[in-house]
């Protein structure tokens, strides 16, 4: 009976890791220069946080409140039960207990999934709620996996895997602020009217990501070595979008969606797959 449990799961932790490779080439790729036993997890946690932000980011014709409450309740209910018939909540659920990941990060990324079903407006303490629960609690999940059973060295890095998660969603922010604002009606920077958005705001807004990069590499630094090339590359690619986009106007990122391409990322990927060959990282 236990061999076609374990069946199970593997086959929803398979789940996990296509919904990733289906949704994103840069974190997949990340999670592929984990060390194994690392990679499983981590699929898991993204294919969790994936299917959330579908609900809300894509299912505009559906009831989405209806479907995010039903799947906090199904959350919790897998949690609690230790089974599910959803493949990527038995494969989280699975991951929660076993890296023992606290119940208030993922009430607190949900919470961040409901603020999105509203129109808000967000000044400085909403703003940072939603950046917390919807980027920085997954860093600390995450952290969880890399350091399993270390509570020491695990709230000696949780600040920085918070600033780096933080600087991924700002940079989300900007790259997609003008998808979130045309057709979600959403702008997540407190105080911004992009009717009258200037170049001096975003370079205000460009600073800030640029301390949350600075705190985040000091915490990749310090990672376990199976773990620390896959969020470093992660880093660079985010990096180098963040470069891109400070060197465009704000009427520029405006007008189309900024990315880097894969043959940069190619290009980024060989660079530094030699430099950590070289232990040089």
């Amino acid at each position: 009976m236990d061999s076609m449990l374990d069946l199970y799961t593997n086959v929803c932790s398979e789940c996990s890791r296509h919904v990733t490779k289906r949704y994103s080439t840069s974190f997949s790729l990340g999670i592929r220069l984990f060390a194994k036993k690392y990679r499983k997890p981590i699929y898991s946690i993204y294919g969790f946080v994936r299917f959330a932000d579908e609900i809300v980011d894509t299912f505009h014709d559906f009831d989405k409140k209806e479907l995010l409450q039903r799947f906090r309740k199904d959350t919790d209910n897998a949690i609690r039960e230790g089974i599910s018939l959803n493949p990527i909540l038995q494969s989280f659920q699975d991951v929660v207990k076993e890296y023992n990941i606290e119940y208030e990060l993922i009430d607190a990324f949900l919470h961040s999934m409901e603020m999105d079903l509203d129109d808000v407006t967000y000044d400085r303490a909403l703003y940072e709620t939603y950046i917390y629960g919807s980027a920085e609690v997954v860093g600390l999940m995450c952290l969880r996996v890399f350091l399993p059973n270390d509570e020491e060295a695990y709230q000696r890095l949780k600040p920085y895997a918070m600033a780096l998660g933080s600087a991924f969603q700002k940079i989300n922010f900007l790259r997609d602020i003008r998808d979130d604002y045309y057709n979600k009606g959403r702008t997540y920077f407190p105080g911004v009217d992009l009717n009258y958005f200037s170049d001096q705001e975003k370079k205000e807004i460009e600073e800030d990501i640029g301390l949350d990069f600075s705190e985040g590499l000091k915490g990749i630094l310090m990672l376990p070595r199976g773990a620390r090339f896959g969020v470093y590359i992660a880093y660079i690619f985010y990096y180098n979008l963040f470069m891109k986009i400070k060197g465009l106007s704000f009427e520029k990122i405006l007008s189309e969606r900024v990315r880097i391409r894969n043959r940069k990322k190619a290009y980024l990927l060989a660079k530094y797959s030699i430099k950590h060959s070289l232990n040089l990282l």
